[in-house]
């Protein structure tokens, strides 16, 4: 592949065409309302990212419930107060060229206290003295996310994309180690994929035909096993359940280190499952315009740009323009961010990661 091949349009078995094959990854800013509602930055943002050139624009981690907020000033979809200006983001990012989704969020066993969150473990031994979720409880969680997209498509959203990354509520229960539980979203590979597969399952039952799904992926830590998770992205992709499958490295480079997929690298243990006419993208330090094509050669139908697109909103276009293009050094001091045009409350936020602001 050629740079000029992230360039080319990319159809999706739902919906409206992504006009190019990158994608904004769904970065937390922490700059909404403490209600959740977006706020006058959270607009300039995804503005600033349509108007840069973006196939398909996502929203950070976006709560289908209250109590499954994770961080302070996070972006909500959990309540019809949220969606007057859900719909400007939705707007805005047309208006700009670009998709549209919100991706859904619940924290699981990560619910944080100190903003309303309410700790919800797959386990009764996760925390100490927090039952684990009733069934009852956790189809309360599913129903959620299926409210929620319904919520997006009021808004305007072309589509939704599930958070199954992290150690988040959908990753936890996919986990057996934070998940022991004896019920049918416990045991087998197959109960703890119940829960990720209902959602799925209902969304495309409450949404319109032209409403697209994505599913955020990741693969390492919190007791997730890759075997596993092949087996169960095999069966969502044979079964055409979602529209693309967004993989969530730590590095798109990576290369396995044990088990049956040692010596492969990450990427490629999910490129080769067969995917009909699901599409396959991943994410992991694609800072330059030579990997974002090494990516494409690779398997994958797309690419995901996070540190890239905070650093420089435009890098599209940027890349389209020159095709030896490399996203500035990191870290960057904060005044380059303001700069920039990144509101405090982000540049904020951004300062808890050391390796990106000095």
């Amino acid at each position: 592949m050629t740079v000029s091949d992230l360039f080319a349009p990319l159809t999706f078995l739902h919906g409206r065409p992504m006009r190019n094959r990158i994608m904004l990854a769904p970065l937390v800013t922490q700059q909404s309302e403490y209600d959740g509602s977006a706020s006058e930055f959270d607009l300039d943002w995804y503005r600033q990212v349509s108007d840069g050139g973006f196939g398909l624009v996502q929203t950070g981690a976006t709560t289908v419930e209250a109590g499954g907020i994770a961080y302070g000033r996070q972006l909500g979809i959990h309540d019809d107060s949220h969606l007057p200006r859900l719909r400007e983001i939705a707007s805005s990012v047309r208006a700009g060229g670009s998709l549209s989704a919100a991706q859904l969020h619940h924290a699981g066993h990560r619910g944080n206290p100190e903003f309303g969150g309410i700790p919800a473990p797959a386990s009764s031994t996760t925390w100490p003295g927090i039952a684990a979720l009733t069934t009852q409880q956790v189809e309360r969680i599913r129903d959620s996310f299926i409210e929620a997209a319904v919520r997006a498509e009021r808004a305007g959203f072309d589509g939704v994309s599930l958070h199954g990354a992290f150690g988040w509520v959908l990753s936890e229960f996919l986990s057996p180690v934070l998940n022991d539980r004896t019920d049918r979203y416990g045991g087998s590979v197959e109960n703890r994929a119940r829960l990720t597969m209902e959602v799925m399952e209902g969304i495309r039952r409450a949404c319109g035909p032209d409403f697209q799904l994505g599913w955020r992926l990741s693969i390492e830590r919190y007791g997730l096993r890759l075997e596993e998770l092949r087996e169960i992205a095999g069966e969502i992709l044979h079964r055409e359940m979602i529209d693309y499958l967004d993989l969530a490295l730590w590095n798109s480079e990576q290369i396995v280190t044990e088990g049956a997929f040692r010596g492969q690298t990450m990427l490629s243990v999910f490129t080769t499952l067969p995917r009909k006419g699901v599409r396959v993208g991943a994410a992991g330090k694609i800072t330059s315009a030579e990997r974002a094509a090494q990516v494409l050669d690779e398997g994958c139908d797309f690419v995901l740009i996070g540190r890239a697109a905070i650093l420089q909103r435009d890098c599209p276009r940027q890349v389209q323009a020159n095709p030896g293009y490399t996203s500035p050094p990191i870290p960057v001091s904060v005044q380059y961010l303001r700069d920039a045009g990144l509101s405090e409350r982000f540049i904020t936020h951004l300062r808890g990661w050391p390796y990106f602001v000095r």
